[in-house]
């Protein structure tokens, strides 16, 4: 046992803190204990979203500035009293993972460096039926928040009008959530299919503003996420604190909240108290699942006006009636984009694109990554001026057990005579060595 160590009363239960002064937040200075005393202060909304669901572990074992890895077994060494459940994956691998009933289990948890909550949208008891359809609203690089209010509000009508009631809440990232619960009587690929239908009918009402199209190359605004809705797909849980600088909180909100709500005003700090005086907006809930039925027939209708299945995510086996699961502009012919100097592969792998992508940053992080393309923005201020936000595609890929940041740019809009080569990469991190990530040399 650590040197340092803090042991909690919750619930007649011991829950010992490992290193309870360990800075997790060093911009804020917020340490492991208070992030842990904020759990316990918010512990029965907490508890509400990740009731009696398995979920994955996102660690940040060296806080919010560290590198996270995803675990998904539960560890072995662990208190009789952590409850486990056994899930299957799309790959066909099986893994015990954490349950969470009760405020104890919960700081157990986040002793563990779980900054944030990840549960699947089932429950232990029945793996194979979702009683969650999840809304993920997922701007693009420079959408404002206000857009992004916007649209949760147009998706609100068009759930309402389908007979579901969504419970609205900010990500605490830069987008927004909205949870309808539903019946379990449908499978994933039911739910799945409910949300594509959703996601096209938000965007043809409002396709200014919001696109459900899978391929960064195509997004405009803020694009709704139907695959979150895939089997083994996760999103931080209610009143999860998120590895951001200023300790931001995915905040439950009630709907004439949503209009005037600023993502930046719940944080670590201020969540508690707003708690304490208005209660959890999402608190009733579990009182009345709804049905999907409405949202599956406008599938019906939607596929038989032509439009495929959806694109679903790289490691997904492939799906009936899936639309190609190739990048619209990989479907055409063209060139493998050149590697950056000392790289084997560039922007696209080995494949062919007629679109002109140079790749910016390989990152641990993304704000190792922007930094790298704001240096890159700073040596080309007139590329810049062509460029529009979705040019810039900020890709978040999977290493061994952890996430990296990629970032690459678009340059179709700027005048060929104008655009610049492959450089060497701003920043160069490997995430199957783990090597650090070199700064390019000036």
């Amino acid at each position: 046992m650590p040197d340092e160590v803090e042991v909690l009363e919750v619930g007649g239960r011991e829950v010992i803190i490992t290193n309870p002064g360990k800075v997790f937040f060093p911009k804020t200075g917020h340490t492991k204990l208070q992030l842990v005393n904020y759990y316990a202060a918010v512990a029965e909304g907490a508890v509400r979203g990740v009731d009696g669901r398995p979920m994955a572990l996102k660690r940040f074992v060296e806080g919010a500035g560290g590198e996270a890895f995803f675990q998904k077994r539960a560890p072995k060494s662990r208190p009789e009293w952590i409850e486990t459940v056994e899930l299957s994956f799309p790959s066909g691998r099986t893994a015990e993972e954490i349950v969470v009933r009760d405020p104890a289990q919960l700081l157990w948890v986040v002793n563990l460096g779980c900054i944030d909550l990840n549960p699947h949208p089932v429950r232990a008891d029945d793996l194979d039926h979702p009683d969650e359809l999840r809304i993920d609203l997922d701007p693009m690089p420079a959408i404002p928040w206000s857009q992004v209010r916007e649209v949760a509000l147009v998706a609100r009508q068009v759930l309402e009008d389908h007979g579901l009631t969504g419970w609205p809440k900010t990500s605490g990232s830069r987008g927004f959530h909205i949870y309808c619960r539903i019946e379990r009587r449908w499978t994933y690929p039911e739910v799945r299919r409910a949300a594509v239908a959703f996601a096209r009918e938000v965007e043809r009402r409002a396709p200014e503003i919001a696109t459900s199209k899978w391929w960064k190359e195509e997004r405009h605004g803020v694009f709704l996420d139907y695959n979150q809705n895939a089997k083994d797909r996760t999103i931080a849980s209610a009143y999860s604190i998120r590895p951001t600088a200023d300790a931001r909180v995915s905040t439950p909100l009630h709907w004439d909240e949503v209009a005037g709500s600023e993502p930046e005003r719940f944080t670590i700090d201020t969540v508690p108290g707003r708690f304490a005086s208005v209660g959890d907006p999402a608190e009733g809930m579990n009182g009345s699942p709804g049905s999907i039925e409405s949202l599956l027939q406008l599938a019906g209708e939607q596929e038989a006006a032509g439009l495929p299945d959806a694109p679903w995510p790289p490691h997904y086996a492939k799906q009936e009636g899936e639309a190609p699961r190739v990048q619209p502009s990989k479907r055409r012919a063209g060139s493998v984009p050149p590697p950056a100097p000392g790289k084997a592969v560039g922007p696209t792998g080995r494949r062919r694109t007629s679109v002109p992508l140079i790749e910016i940053a390989r990152a641990k992080n993304e704000a190792e990554a922007r930094a790298g393309l704001e240096r890159w923005r700073a040596r080309h201020p007139k590329v810049w001026e062509h460029l529009a936000p979705a040019d810039v595609l900020i890709d978040s890929m999977r290493g061994r057990s952890s996430l990296w940041t990629r970032i690459r740019v678009n340059l179709s809009r700027v005048p060929e005579e104008e655009r610049p080569t492959q450089e060497a990469l701003e920043v160069d991190y490997d995430p199957w060595t783990g090597a650090r990530p070199q700064r390019r040399q000036a």
